[in-house]
């Protein structure tokens, strides 16, 4: 059980729900870290008292050192600070919950260390997975999913005794907001639209993400290495609900699910307490009152983002750094209503299409992998 935290990206919506667990289990911070947002990093270290606050921006990061000065919390900046504060000798677990692809250095600079990393922060996989699970096996560091549908796939492989007995892993998907619409019916949706996912709150290129799928991609490619299966066992169902947060089919056609709450710190918690169960701050569900589940096929003619993400999965090595580069790049265009969101995908398609794949990657080759596809996406 986690008793003291380096939190990275505390100022997010993973980041804030963190906190509340923390709240309620009793654990301790150890570090705070967030791009720019001032403010909220200076009122955390002051209810906090972390040993170290990090922000990204090295001006805003200006401005903290001034506002702390009376207090012992140091203050860094930029991806020096990020790397200090997942290396942190007095933190034991380090929860990743930084956006994009900024998140595979510190998530690397944890396993070195030996952390238990309560990964949020799934970009880490898809871009590095191979290098990352190599390293977190050498290192002896744990990689505890924080994602509600790898928390539910973990916790539904618990009693599993041989990964061999394994049929498949079922990933659920609420379908986002835009379920049932044809591509006609896509061509002028608003950013406003992209944002109103119907179960679940969260930042705002996360839930762009869900309206394209292209979430759903990603975690595919995550489970592949979270749990060594390929492409071809790993499988999605459209769950508007959100009730059944994921399942695991056994040889033997037996399917073991988690149900709860649409509510993210009950697998924020999970991953910070395991082994163990403890009370805490998610909310209870009432079977007698959710209302039928439902389950559908996804539509990957409608959602090309979905299809490109299992195209990556397919294809391996760095497909998946170029498919998270390219789609990092084209939702911030889309945020700032640049395009379109169909174009999202198209974006994503041309990066596909133009950037050499390299099978059994380093690093280097990782994020240059992911700058080419940023490049051809813009």
């Amino acid at each position: 059980m986690s008793k003291r935290i380096s939190l990275l990206g505390s100022t997010g919506s993973i980041g804030r729900q963190t906190l509340d667990v923390m709240d309620a289990c009793g654990m301790e911070v150890a570090a705070i870290t967030a791009n720019s947002s001032v403010d909220a990093l200076e009122e955390q270290a002051r209810r906090y008292g972390p040993e170290l606050a990090v922000l990204m921006d090295e001006k805003a990061a200006d401005d903290l050192k001034v506002r702390l000065a009376d207090t012992s919390v140091k203050v860094l900046a930029g991806m020096d600070g990020l790397l200090e504060a997942a290396a942190l000798p007095s933190a034991d677990t380090v929860l990743t919950a930084v956006v994009g692809m900024v998140g595979l250095r510190p998530t690397m600079a944890a396993i070195r260390e030996g952390k238990r990393i309560a990964l949020a922060n799934k970009e880490t996989l898809v871009c590095g997975g191979e290098l990352v699970m190599e390293e977190a096996h050498d290192f002896g560091a744990e990689i505890l999913p924080v994602d509600s549908e790898h928390s539910a796939l973990f916790q539904s492989l618990q009693g599993n005794r041989d990964r061999g007995e394994v049929k498949r892993l079922i990933l659920t998907c609420s379908g986002g907001p835009f379920f049932g619409k044809t591509t006609e019916e896509l061509q002028h949706v608003t950013r406003e639209d992209a944002l109103h996912n119907p179960n679940w709150s969260m930042g705002a290129k996360i839930t762009v993400d869900s309206a394209s799928l292209m979430n759903k991609g990603l975690e595919v490619i995550e489970a592949m290495h979270l749990y060594h299966m390929p492409a071809e066992k790993v499988s999605i169902v459209v769950h508007r609900e959100s009730i059944i947060h994921s399942l695991v089919e056994y040889c033997d056609n037996a399917m073991i699910a988690q149900l709860g709450s649409a509510d993210m710190r009950l697998p924020i918690q999970y991953a910070l307490t395991w082994p163990r169960r403890v009370p805490g701050p998610a909310k209870e569900l009432d079977l007698w009152n959710c209302g039928p589940l439902t389950f559908a096929h996804p539509d990957l003619d409608t959602f090309r983002c979905l299809k490109l993400a299992l195209d990556a999965a397919r294809t391996g090595g760095t497909a998946g750094a170029i498919l998270n580069g390219a789609n990092e790049a084209a939702v911030a265009q889309f945020l700032a209503g640049k395009i379109r969101f169909l174009e999202i995908a198209d974006k994503v398609q041309r990066a596909m299409e133009t950037v050499p794949v390299i099978q059994n990657p380093s690093l280097t080759q990782v994020l240059e992998a992911d700058a080419a596809a940023r490049e051809a996406a813009r």
